[in-house]
């Protein structure tokens, strides 16, 4: 393996273990956005929305379904997005010296991770859909499923293999603007307020935890407006399934996108907002915070 493999593989390791902490964290919330988004929920808020989720399944069946899909995604798509990215701003650190590396460098690099991580963690994000928004069906129309394993192989039988990558292309590009806009804009406002001198000399304020905050809850902020509508759209074309003659609500993203605009209006796409903000921006902070301290035991250098 080269030098160069290494590092690539230990940055993504890395990524892996810190989404994870951040996913025990959050999931509960993860839970609550996928259940406002999907159809059939009727929630007068996000708060309600857990709150009848725990009543009709606990804790573990109710808030915490599906929390092994999301630990798979973390090893496919948390370590590509987040380990990729960190792996290319280093080398872009290393060709620019001490010049800085520009913002739209950063998106692009953002956005290239984030698609590669999303299309292999399709199956673990369909997963995820599936098993967060199974309880809310009704009793003879649940899935049931035994696990994330069970779920993966029941889409297999169920759909063929293809079907693993249902929602795949607006996965993809959810995923591409929401690490552009969490990393790149995370990283050009982690600079920015470092120079500012807010935070002590160099961001280092209590150990750079300040900063770190900061720059992470405005790129969440900003990602969590981007990507909502195309969220609301992969929720919805990920928690579908055929009807007993083989038809389905939507038959692509656009469709989905004309039949929410046309039935229920445009501030349908901003569904879930709170909790999706309210998830990603916690899970965002825990796990860059966790990337940054390991990185820097493991390497000695900043991750982002």
């Amino acid at each position: 393996m080269t030098l160069a493999a290494g590092a690539l593989a230990l940055r993504m390791v890395i990524a892996a273990l810190s989404g994870m902490g951040a996913a025990t964290v959050c999931h509960p919330l993860d839970v609550v956005r996928v259940q406002m988004q999907t159809e059939g929920g009727n929630y007068e808020s996000p708060a309600d929305c857990a709150k009848q989720v725990l009543e009709k399944d606990g804790i573990q069946k109710g808030l915490y379904a599906g929390i092994g899909a999301a630990y798979l995604r973390q090893w496919t798509y948390g370590s590509c997005r987040v380990g990729i990215y960190a792996f290319l701003l280093e080398q872009a650190k290393k060709e620019a010296g001490t010049a800085p590396i520009a913002f739209t460098k950063k998106l692009a690099m953002g956005l290239t991770s984030g698609g590669i991580g999303s299309f292999i963690g399709t199956p673990s994000e369909l997963s995820l859909v599936r098993m967060s928004a199974d309880s809310k069906l009704p009793e003879k129309d649940r899935r049931n499923y035994k696990g994330i394993g069970d779920c993966l192989s029941r889409i297999a039988k169920e759909d063929g293999i293809t079907g693993l990558w249902n929602g795949a292309t607006v996965t993809v590009i959810r995923a591409m603007l929401l690490s552009a806009c969490v990393l790149g804009i995370g990283s050009e406002a982690k600079d920015i307020i470092r120079n500012s001198g807010i935070f002590g000399a160099d961001g280092e304020l209590f150990h750079g935890l300040p900063l770190i905050f900061t720059a992470t809850l405005i790129s969440s902020f900003v990602a969590n407006i981007v990507s909502n509508p195309v969220d609301v759209v992969k929720s919805r074309l990920q928690n579908q399934t055929p009807d007993k003659d083989g038809n389905v609500k939507y038959s692509g993203m656009l469709d989905c996108f004309a039949q929410i605009l046309r039935d229920e209006g445009i501030f349908k796409l901003w569904a879930g907002f709170v909790p999706a903000f309210v998830k990603l921006a916690p899970y965002t902070i825990i796990s860059l915070i966790l990337n940054e301290k390991i990185t820097v035991l493991a390497t000695g250098k900043a991750a982002l």
